[in-house]
Formats: C-alpha cells, sequence, structure tokens
C-alpha cells in the first residue's frame, strides 16, 4: 500500500501536464454537473454545455495554463520555486521574492485572465454549442458586455487563491492547485455563465439566463388574466388613442376614466417619434359604460389624441376549449428584420394560441440594439414531458437559426 501510494504521488511531478489536464478536465466537467444537478435542479443534463466546460478545462486549464504557470512563469521569474520553497520566515525577509510574486499575481489576473482565460471560454462555448456555426464576434461582445461583473467575481476568488499558489506551491505543483480552486470557481462561473452569457436582468423576471427551461407550479392564471372574462359583472370597453406627443396625456385620460368609475386594467402607453399611442382595457359598471364613452369623445382637451372605443365581450362558454398549458416566452438578440416573424411562425406551427405578445428595442452597455420579444401563449392540451422536451428543443433550435442570446421558456400547467 505504501508503495502504490509513493508511486501515485509521483506521478504529478514525473508527468506534471497529462496530471494537470487529466485534474482539469474531470473537475471542470464535474462543476458543471453538480451545477445542473444541485444548483439547477435539471432533470435532464445539458450534456453539451458539460461538453463545453469539459473541453475549455481540457485545452485551455489543463494545456493552457500549464504553459503559462510553469515554463513561461519559470523563465521569466527564475527564483519563483526556490521563493515558494523557502520557510515562510525566510519569504518575509526576501523583498526580491515578495515583488516577483506580486508580479506574476498581476500577470496573472489583469493581463491573462482579462486578455486570454475569459475570451477563450466564451469562444469555446460558443464553438461547442453553435450546432457548427460559431460567431466568435458575438461571442466577445458577450464577453465585453459582461467583463466588469465576470473579472469582480475572479478576483474575489483567485486573487487570494493565486498569492497562496504562487507564494507556497512548487513548480509541478502549481496546475492541481489551480484545478483544486477552480472546482470552487468552475461552479460560480457554471452558474453564472452555463445557460447563456446575457445577464439576467435582460430577462423577463430576471431569474433564470440563456436558453432554460422551467416548469412553473402556478396555475394558467399566473401567466394571464383577463378581466373581461373574470369579471362578468362589469362593462368591458377598448380604449385606442393616437396624437401628437405632449405632457400630461396620461394623467388627462386616467383622470377622465376615473371620474366616470372606470378602471384601466391592461394598458400599453408609448411614445413613437412624434406620435403618442395608447391601447388600454377600462373595467366599467354597465350604467356607466355609455356616460363614459360619451365623455371620452366629447371631452376638448383629449380631442388631439383621436379616442377610439369598442365594447369587448366574452367569449361564449362551450365555444372554447379551456387552456391546459401556458408557455412564457422571453427573447433577446441583436435587432434584424424577421425575428418577429420567425417566432410568432414557431408559435402557429406548435398550434399554441397568443394571448399577449410585446416587442421592444433597448440598448446594450456597447450600443448594440437588442430586440426583445415577451409572448404569453397557451394551448388545450396537456403537454406531456416528452412534449414539453421536444417543444423546448425546437426552441433551443431556433434560438441557434436566430442567433439569439436569451431564449426563455416557461412552461405553467393548470
Amino acid at each position: 500500500m505504501t508503495t502504490l501510494f509513493g508511486n501515485l504521488r509521483r506521478i504529478p511531478v514525473q508527468y506534471p501536464l497529462a496530471f494537470g489536464v487529466g485534474v482539469s478536465t474531470a473537475k471542470t466537467s464535474a462543476s458543471d454537473l453538480l451545477v445542473q444537478v444541485v444548483v439547477e435542479k435539471r432533470e435532464k443534463i445539458d450534456w453539451k454545455r458539460n461538453l463545453a466546460f469539459a473541453s475549455f478545462g481540457c485545452f485551455y486549464l489543463g494545456g493552457v495554463q500549464y504553459a503559462i504557470y510553469v515554463p513561461f512563469f519559470g523563465r521569466l521569474f527564475p527564483n519563483a520555486a526556490s521563493f515558494a520553497a523557502k520557510p515562510l520566515s525566510k519569504k518575509l525577509q526576501d523583498v526580491k521574492g515578495q515583488m516577483a510574486l506580486f508580479a506574476q499575481v498581476f500577470l496573472d489576473q489583469c493581463v491573462h485572465h482579462p486578455l486570454m482565460y475569459f475570451p477563450a471560454f466564451y469562444m469555446t462555448k460558443e464553438f461547442v454549442t453553435s450546432h457548427g456555426n460559431p460567431d466568435f464576434a458575438k461571442a466577445l461582445d458577450t464577453y465585453r458586455q459582461n467583463m466588469k461583473e465576470d473579472l469582480l467575481a475572479l478576483w474575489k476568488v483567485w486573487v487570494p487563491a493565486t498569492m497562496v499558489n504562487f507564494a507556497f506551491m512548487p513548480m509541478w505543483a502549481r496546475i492541481p492547485t489551480v484545478a483544486a480552486t477552480s472546482a470552487i470557481w468552475t461552479c460560480i462561473l457554471s452558474a453564472m455563465r452555463g445557460g447563456d452569457v446575457i445577464h439576467s436582468d435582460d430577462m423577463a423576471g430576471g431569474a433564470v439566463s440563456g436558453a432554460s427551461f422551467q416548469l412553473m407550479k402556478e396555475g394558467m392564471e399566473s401567466l394571464f388574466s383577463s378581466s373581461v372574462d373574470t369579471d362578468p359583472s362589469l362593462a368591458h370597453i377598448c380604449v385606442s388613442a393616437a396624437g401628437p406627443d405632449k405632457v400630461g396625456w396620461v394623467s388627462l385620460l386616467a383622470n377622465a376614466v376615473a371620474g366616470e368609475e372606470g378602471n384601466i386594467t391592461h394598458s400599453k402607453m408609448i411614445r413613437l417619434g412624434h406620435e403618442f399611442i395608447i391601447l388600454m382595457h377600462v373595467a366599467v359598471p354597465p350604467e356607466k359604460a355609455r356616460t363614459l364613452i360619451s365623455h371620452l369623445n366629447k371631452n376638448e382637451d383629449l380631442k388631439p389624441l383621436n379616442i377610439r372605443t369598442s365594447f369587448l365581450t366574452k367569449r361564449q362558454t362551450g365555444k372554447f376549449q379551456k387552456p391546459m398549458t401556458g408557455l412564457r416566452i422571453h427573447c433577446v438578440g441583436k435587432d434584424r428584420p424577421g425575428m418577429l416573424a420567425a417566432v410568432a411562425k414557431k408559435v402557429s406551427d406548435e398550434n399554441l394560441s397568443v394571448e399577449n405578445i410585446t416587442t421592444e428595442i433597448r440598448m446594450d452597455r456597447v450600443k448594440n440594439r437588442l430586440f426583445v420579444i415577451n409572448c404569453d401563449c397557451t394551448t388545450t392540451k396537456k403537454l406531456s414531458k416528452e412534449e414539453l422536451d421536444s417543444l423546448f428543443e425546437d426552441f433551443n433550435v431556433l434560438k441557434q437559426e436566430l442567433q439569439f442570446d436569451v431564449v426563455d421558456v416557461r412552461v405553467h400547467m393548470e
């Protein structure tokens, strides 16, 4: 047993590169699996994502980092090995050794990681998950957006860990030490950037990032609730308006509705160029409905808005089937023609009925135009797990085809 243990201990010394590659590959893959199973509680492992992490661990963490930390740093700082071997009391007296230590940490954390490590990670992930059509420019653009957050998270873990590694570990042990620390860091990176490389605040709700799928325990009413159907005792009016933009339009219209006991529920009000556009649902006691409409049409202050009204009626019982499954779909990607058309076609092809859909343009941190789609849709069929898995895979393919940064699908079951 002692001989076997001694032989095992000699492996990292005799074969430092092979040992580092093996440990880094296994560790990186295992860390991502841990996050998927324990943190994200996935029922189905994303093996492409895991392959991306394993590939990065093998080629970069095991291979490239070995070349940087051992041969390169060994030549650049020839006394690094002897400084690491000294007892702590001698280290405290070795000013040149301390300066070399800080120089190594600076080069590693402020040059190597920002300029090599993270670009390699984002490009490796893009290469493995892109279905044979990687967009490395997009991957690097995403890294530029995430850089501040990524580096701050990195430094919290790696600055103290690198200080210990370079100060106390022999050269052959640098990669195994990095691998041990990296087990924690990879869990952090997997949780931050595993599903995709986009900020969580770019999502509806800000809870799930990337190409993701969640089965929600809430019922259908938490997805979309129309008061036209749920408040049969009230009259329901659709109010639309468009006119020259002016400060105070919303206040004037809202007060006019409230003055006749109207209650605004769903609404969308937006300035588009010189025009201000309004669409709203108003619930009102039936005896007040005609008075409200007349007041809106005759109000001189509201004349420039060209207000139009129409009555809304509840769907008749027996003329429609009750929805059993609902999807909340959230997509974000660089703006280009045809994005909504493609998503709408996919929704139609899946025989889903749109309940609510909104789109908008946002500007990201590097002034790229992002197109955002939020779509609530339903089906009268209660989908099985196999059908849900197939549907999610279809949307994941759509994400790759349209090069969306985010496709988030949340399923609500009755």
